[in-house]
């Protein structure tokens, strides 16, 4: 068991660990070789170019004035001196936003900490409950941090009213924190849209499962249905297509391009012998051929396979997807139409907002809406089963990585890892950085699962794949690491232990669990956040790019490469530690003011990387933010049934029941908070979209809508194709809506006439009496 001596060495490792990565941030961030790296986002928007200088030849990798490294510091005031509606404009709401989480949890966790370390820990303290159990049980440990908890207060001591008065008012200032920060950003998410500029989503609308016609084509039976039924509103739409295979030949195809540019630049550097390599498995095997001419003839050959797909897609009525963008003459109608139902039948015709397209996952377009469930369902199955059995080796893992675990695996061990620092060492650090290692290929693994479900947008995606992070971290890392001991003893006591037993096993292993998780938050939330702002991955990258690929300065701006912060990844992080702190606030509150240093560092950080570096690739308005408020209340909840649970181990029967009320008031402000905001980030209320409206009619009366959303949501492949021949394989009327006569025996469906019919040029259709529409 760590003690307080372990707990400090650890927190000295990663005290300096962390200082060595922000010094070494400091220094390479002013070498002029790296500012590609360090300041990317700058780069994109055009207002920074890479700071040569004139010179020595070693002036252009090397800053020699040495007066900027005494303001190696000064990045921190910089990443705190932008103002929030200025980082709105210059990064976007969505990394606004983030960057509240982590003010949220200083909110929140700041004053409990104080009014913890005042009020529960001088009563933890004042006692001798576990020195009288120790004495008289030897196999019973305990440190100084167990006397600062919950476990020193004795069963059935009165004493238990401070923990339980302590709870409801963390409780209430919890809530109070998560209204005020909840009604902050649906604020801010109504005036952002109302004051961004045009963009093609606020007309368009996204439409699945158009039911087929044997007597019209997807485009025309679109086309005619939204005539009749927003005759006032339609302005144009595109079909969606499968251009899967095209897509895969394009990206083919800029491998290839990649490895020719390697093999052209290496030629240039030494022309005296031509490169080759092998065309087998990974260039491993296979015939040796002249790089240069084998690359250069199979993008060609793939350029023409590109054309031939491209029109096959064109032709082959199978290829075209039950599915269309519908843009809209105003954002009115567009908000009309994705918010109600269109036909009788609920399951046809199916509407919603369109995702910006930057937003657009378009591989998954091409999924039929069918599909869709049984996807669904088979990753739902193949997710339970990922969490449930992922217990099995982090749980041997981490029953390795403690001293009982060493000596019984390698009993050879004992006499070097008994030693004061190594004990301290394992002790304060294995287990944590254990966990950290088996979580490193987990965001990729269910990010793949969420994009086999078929969700249509980047932003969905990482939402869902957000969720099911937190789920396995809260089953695997908390749960299961609470519940000590061997894997097969763990997943046992899964499995066989009753369901009224478990707030009990729980609570009563919460506490000696609290030296793990500070490790944890030590390792994960110090030294890899400190880690974050090094950049080393893509600092690597980009020099080996730089050196093998880059040509020219087009080569040099692909290659620099600023990313985006990790949505699906980070933010269960962060709720991990939401979660670790409304537990041990009442438990023990001595884990807290670690988690308050995680989230200061942290929000320095991220503020400077997303200020400096990260390119977000879309953005969905904060939509994010309604499951940032659920899993918050997730993890209020689990603290007051763990606080439940101990409390009934030590028979603290006069206070225990008035705990009951807890989660019920929780639960009751979550659908308080979930009716009165969430609204706010699912719809588009009608008021905001007619006011838009109407001042864009106002200062842009001329404004040509059609022409801006023409081409805006068609697949990005389609242009990289197009652009290999010289007429456009893409002709304007393949893919610009014109009205057609219908060729139906009925004509119930056929359009009337409407006031904008000119710009359809649809004079040709006979017009539709009163008679016809009643056939």
């Amino acid at each position: 068991m760590a003690t307080i001596g372990d707990i400090g060495l650890a927190a000295s490792i990663n005290i300096l660990t962390a200082f060595a990565f922000l010094l070494a941030f400091t220094i390479l961030r002013l070498q002029p070789f790296n500012d590609r790296v360090y300041f990317p986002k700058w780069y994109l928007k055009g207002v920074r170019s890479s700071p040569t200088r004139s010179g020595t030849f070693l002036h252009k990798f090397v800053n020699l004035d040495f007066r900027s490294y005494l303001r190696f510091l000064d990045w921190m005031p910089a990443a705190l001196k932008m103002p929030e509606p200025e980082l709105i404009d210059h990064a976007g709401l969505d990394s606004a936003v983030y960057l509240r989480i982590y003010l949220l949890g200083l909110k929140i966790f700041v004053p409990i900490t104080l009014l913890a370390f005042a009020v529960l820990v001088p009563v933890n303290w004042t006692n001798n409950t576990l020195e009288l159990e120790s004495a008289k049980s030897s196999k019973l440990e305990f440190s100084t941090i167990d006397k600062l908890s919950i476990s020193n207060i004795p069963s059935g001591s009165n004493k238990f009213w401070a923990h339980l008065v302590m709870a409801y008012t963390f409780t209430f200032w919890t809530c109070y924190v998560l209204l005020k920060e909840y009604e902050i950003v649906a604020s801010m998410r109504l005036h952002f849209l109302a004051s961004v500029k045009r963009r093609p989503d606020q007309f368009t609308v996204l439409v699945r499962n158009v039911p087929p016609d044997p007597d019209e084509s997807i485009g025309e039976l679109v086309e005619h249905f939204f005539l009749v039924n927003h005759p006032d509103h339609y302005l144009t739409h595109q079909i969606v297509y499968d251009a899967n295979k095209l897509a895969n030949m394009v990206q083919k195809k800029k491998n290839m391009r990649n490895w020719l540019d390697y093999y052209q630049l290496r030629f240039e550097r030494n022309s005296s012998t031509r490169p080759t390599c092998k065309t087998g498995f990974l260039g491993l095997c296979g015939n040796k051929v002249d790089a240069i001419e084998y690359y250069s003839s199979e993008i060609e050959k793939l350029s023409k396979d590109e054309v031939e797909e491209l029109n096959r897609i064109k032709k082959d009525s199978k290829s075209v997807m039950p599915a269309a963008f519908v843009s809209f003459r105003t954002r009115w109608g567009a908000a009309v139409c994705a918010q109600t139902q269109q036909t009788r039948n609920p399951t046809l015709w199916l509407t919603d907002w369109s995702p910006e397209p930057r937003d657009v996952y378009w591989q998954n377009l091409a999924i039929p809406l069918v599909h869709l469930s049984v996807r669904r369902l088979i990753i739902a199955v193949a997710f339970f089963f990922l969490t449930f059995f992922f217990m099995i080796p982090i749980a041997f893992v981490q029953s390795l990585a403690n001293i009982e675990g060493i000596e019984k695996a390698v009993p050879s061990l004992k006499p070097f890892i008994e030693l004061k620092f190594i004990k301290s060492l394992i002790e304060g650090l294995l287990s944590g950085i254990a966990l950290k290692i088996f979580l490193i290929l987990l965001p990729t693994i269910l990010m793949l699962m969420s994009k086999f479900e078929g969700h249509i947008s980047l932003s969905s995606l990482e939402r869902r794949a957000a969720s099911k992070y937190y789920m396995f971290l809260l089953v695997n890392v908390f749960l299961g690491s609470i519940i000590a001991g061997t894997a097969f003893q763990q997943l046992n006591t899964f499995i066989h232990q009753s369901v009224n037993e478990f707030p009990k096993t729980i609570g009563l292993a919460i506490p000696q669990k609290a030296t793990f998780f500070i490790t944890y938050v030590m390792v994960d939330g110090w030294t890899g956040v400190a880690g974050e702002i090094l950049r080393l991955k893509p600092l690597i990258i980009y020099h080996l790019k730089n050196f093998f690929f880059v040509k020219t300065e087009k080569d040099r701006e692909e290659a620099m490469d600023p990313g985006s912060f990790e949505f699906s990844s980070s933010e269960p992080q962060i709720q991990l530690y939401f979660l670790l702190g409304l537990v041990y606030a009442v438990v023990t509150p001595f884990l807290l003011p670690y988690i308050i240093v995680f989230f200061c560092l942290a929000y320095l950080v991220f503020r400077h990387q997303i200020i400096n570096v990260y390119n977000q690739e879309y953005e969905s308005a904060a939509a994010f933010w309604p499951n940032v408020h659920g899993r918050i209340i997730t993890a209020m909840i689990i603290s007051q049934v763990v606080l439940f649970g101990l409390l009934s181990t030590k028979l603290a029967a006069n206070s225990t029941p008035f705990l009951i009320a807890l989660p019920v008031l929780t639960i009751w402000f979550h659908r308080f908070c979930k009716n009165r905001y969430e609204s706010a980030f699912r719809r588009y209320p009608l008021q905001e979209a007619m006011m838009k409206d109407t001042v864009e009619r106002t200062r842009e009366p001329n404004l040509e809508l059609k022409e801006y959303l023409l081409n805006s949501y068609i697949n990005p492949v389609f242009k990289e194709v197009d652009d290999l021949v010289d007429n456009s394989v893409l002709d304007e009327e393949e893919f610009e809506t014109v009205l057609v006569p219908t060729k139906r025996s009925s004509r119930i469906n056929t359009p009337v006439p409407s006031k904008h019919a000119s710009d359809f040029s649809s004079t040709s259709l006979p017009e539709v009496t009163l008679h016809d529409r009643q056939l």
